[in-house]
């Protein structure tokens, strides 16, 4: 447990996003366990206090993984989308999940500090 005692989940089928953002947060002491698709964050079903997680992925996208989560009954008390897509579905499907924050990528740090903080007020 860091400091922070705050666990993070970052789902990315990309290497680079999932090792950056596990440097960045961790700088922060965040505890950040990262996984590089839906299927691999559900089946090792961690206990977390935010998730971050990538739209458009092979296989589960990030809305079907909240989806999921919600069907289980699991309660995430912030869950953040990255996303570069456009469609304004996107938003409101996430919405309609309880996504509060969809982040538009490229990504700058202190954009995802910053909402970081702001969620888990």
């Amino acid at each position: 447990m860091t400091a922070t005692g705050i666990v993070i989940a970052v789902i990315d089928d990309d290497d680079a996003v999932c090792d950056s953002a596990r440097f960045l947060l961790e700088t922060y002491d965040y505890d950040v366990h990262t996984y590089q698709s839906g299927a691999d964050f559900l089946r090792d079903d961690p206990v977390i206090g935010c998730l971050i997680v990538d739209y458009h992925m092979p296989g589960l996208n990030g809305l079907e993984v909240v989806a999921e989560l919600r069907k289980r009954g699991r309660q995430i008390p912030a869950i953040i989308m990255i996303t570069a897509a456009t469609d304004p579905s996107v938003e409101r499907s996430a919405a309609e999940l309880g996504i509060r924050q969809v982040l538009k990528k490229p990504l700058a740090n202190q954009v995802l500090l910053n909402t970081l903080r702001d969620q888990l007020r």
